[in-house]
């Protein structure tokens, strides 16, 4: 069994307002960042997965994410896999 080490981040689909990212944007033109735009914010999740291969433990984690990590229905989820061995912390 290999382990992976998954790096996942949220963001809220682009049909979605980002309140937060709006906010964030406001203050950063109110304090001279006038050249900053498009601002969204998101989420980071990191954790390992065992399986076979790179293929199945992105599909754990996909899974993982379709049904509990993330919010299909609002939010968007890429995941980035890399292998490490079994004494490297996530």
């Amino acid at each position: 069994m290999k382990h992976f080490k998954a790096m996942i981040t949220i963001t809220l689909r682009k049909s979605i307002l980002d309140v937060q990212g709006k906010t964030v944007e406001h203050a950063l033109h109110s304090t001279n960042f006038t050249t900053i735009e498009h601002v969204r914010i998101g989420k980071y999740v990191e954790l390992t997965v065992h399986a076979e291969h790179a293929e199945a433990a992105l599909s754990i984690v996909d899974d993982a994410c379709k049904n509990i990590i993330a919010n299909p229905i609002m939010e968007d989820h890429h995941i980035v896999l890399e292998e490490i061995s079994i004494g490297e912390p996530a």
